[in-house]
């Protein structure tokens, strides 16, 4: 398929998005900016990344990429299709093969210059706040510190696809950006993973009293 289409079909599905979930991108903490960074955010659905990526201005959509897992997103030709010529989502495995590093792709995408979308929960968490974080996003700040960490947090995306569910359920979303985070000098990684588990849900919406 010509790069023509396929960027039709991505300004199309950005679109779509956009009308179905009302998707906003509000950046409180930092402006979109085109240099290379990691989003870290809650996730709650499959359509996460859909939303980050729909909410990033169109020039940052063209260097950013999201992770998606290999046996759900390469599952079917057009999820196949869609994932690879229009997001071009990175691939990533979520059962560990012999002694492969699963944060390899990651890494490989980075060291390209592309930008990232990642969920350091690793699985879909509860609404009120994120799971514990996995190590992942601590050593991907260790091997790239030139990569700018930008916290996110999405709201109301489980109405949007709940659970079992296959149609996306119109509502108003929100991605709210926070100021980037930076891995200190000697922190450990217990200490760097709480602090950005706690910048992400410091992005909550507050409910009104």
């Amino acid at each position: 398929m010509s790069r023509f289409l396929v960027e039709a079909a991505g300004l199309t599905l950005a679109f779509v998005a956009r009308l179905v979930t009302g998707a906003q991108g509000h950046w409180k903490g930092c402006p979109p900016k085109a240099e290379q960074r990691i989003y870290f955010a809650n996730h709650q659905s499959h359509l996460d990344w859909v939303l980050i990526w729909a909410a990033l201005p169109r020039d940052l959509r063209a260097t950013t990429r999201p992770i998606a897992a290999r046996d759900y997103w390469t599952s079917g030709r057009f999820k196949h299709w869609l994932t690879r010529e229009v997001f071009n989502a990175v691939y990533v495995d979520r059962q560990r093969v012999d002694d492969q590093d699963p944060l390899e792709p990651l890494a490989a995408a980075l060291a390209n210059g592309d930008s990232l979308v990642i969920f350091p929960e690793g699985t879909r968490g509860a609404r009120e706040e994120p799971a514990v974080f996995k190590s992942g996003l601590y050593h991907l700040a260790q091997r790239f510190p030139e990569a700018r960490l930008i916290p996110a947090w999405i709201d109301n995306v489980q109405r949007v696809m709940p659970k079992g569910e296959v149609v996306p359920v119109p509502v108003l979303c929100t991605v709210t950006f926070g100021a980037p985070v930076t891995l200190q000098p000697g922190e450990d990684k217990r200490g760097f993973l709480a602090r950005a588990r706690h910048a992400v849900m410091a992005l909550r919406p507050r409910l009104p009293s």
